[in-house]
Order: structure tokens, then sequence, then C-alpha cells
């Protein structure tokens, strides 16, 4: 018989600080910002950080788990309620979330096709929502036909690689003339 067992009180709060000081290091100088320096803030050894979180993409993973299960409650919500900006609304959703910390787009659109990441599966879910949002515009006629979930991907990684490096504003104007160029013209 296999039991198992809460971590101990200690290991709970080095890992609640290892995200908390994560989120605060990532926010301030990236995805790539040292780890070592992320333990040194933590107040722990670097190993209490592997130990913890074995790569960088498991703390990257570990730190989006809310924000990633905020992401898609909203797009289930906007599958299970069609509503005309439906698509514009998850497009932005998703750009806002890949903009959270600098290199986080291409991190997250790198684990896309890594089967071996910790970000895999929430980046697959991430994709799936995309193209059903888009399968449901293609079919009320809101969206060009040869619209796809790969557009969406790489409009919201564009978009929040140009909010990382030019500013939130450029972001959003590049998806307001994107999503314009996907939308069936009526005459």
């Amino acid at each position: 018989m296999t039991t198992t067992r809460r971590p101990r009180a200690d290991a709970r709060r080095n890992y609640e600080r290892l995200l908390a000081e994560a989120d605060a290091a990532f926010r301030e100088g990236g995805v790539e910002s040292s780890l070592e320096s992320v333990a040194r803030r933590a107040g722990v050894a670097i190993g209490t950080l592997y130990g913890h979180f074995p790569t960088r993409r498991a703390l990257v993973g570990a730190l989006l788990r809310e924000r990633n299960e905020g992401l898609f409650e909203l797009g289930e919500r906007l599958l299970a309620r069609p509503e005309p900006d439906a698509l514009a609304t998850w497009v932005r959703a998703a750009t806002a979330h890949a903009a959270a910390y600098s290199g986080l787009a291409a991190l997250l659109a790198d684990g896309l096709d890594d089967e071996t990441s910790d970000l895999h599966a929430s980046c697959r879910r991430m994709a799936d929502i995309g193209e059903r949002l888009v399968a449901r515009a293609r079919e009320t006629g809101a969206v060009r036909p040869d619209a796809t979930g790969d557009d969406v991907i790489a409009l919201t990684t564009a978009a929040a690689s140009l909010h990382e490096h030019r500013s939130a504003a450029e972001a959003d104007r590049l998806i307001t003339l994107t999503m314009a160029g996907l939308a069936v013209r009526r005459l």
C-alpha cells in the first residue's frame, strides 16, 4: 500500500518562496533570468530550487499554472457562449498571457512542438482552444475560410513579442489589423 505524504511545512514554504522570487525575477529580467539568483533571493540553495523544479520550463510551468487555468476557463466560456468577438477576445487574452515575462512568448512557442517540455500540455491546450474558436468563426462566416489555429498562434506570438520589445499599444494595433485581415469582407 502506497501513501502520499504531504510535503513538510518548510518544503512548502521553500516552494512558495521560490515561485514568488521567480515571478519577481522574471518580471524584472525575463524568463532567462539566472536561476541561481532566484534561489539566492528565496534564501535557499540552488539544489533546493532544482529539487522542486528540475528545469527552467518546469519552474515557468509552475508559475503559469494558475494563469493557465484562468486562460483555459476564458477559452471554454468563449466556446460555450458564442460571442461575435470571441476570437479577438481570445487572441488578446492569449497575447497578454504570453507577454507576462520577457522571452515567455518564444518559450511557449517552443513548448508547443516539444513533447518533452514541461510546457507542452498547456501549450497544446491553448492551441486547441484557439483552433476551436477559429473553426467556429469559419463556420459562422466571421473569418476567411483559410484562417487556421496556426494563424492565431503566429499572431499571439508576434503580438506578445511586439509587446515585449515595443509597447502594448503596438501589440494591440497588430492584433486589430490582423483580425481585420482575417475577417470576411462583406460587399
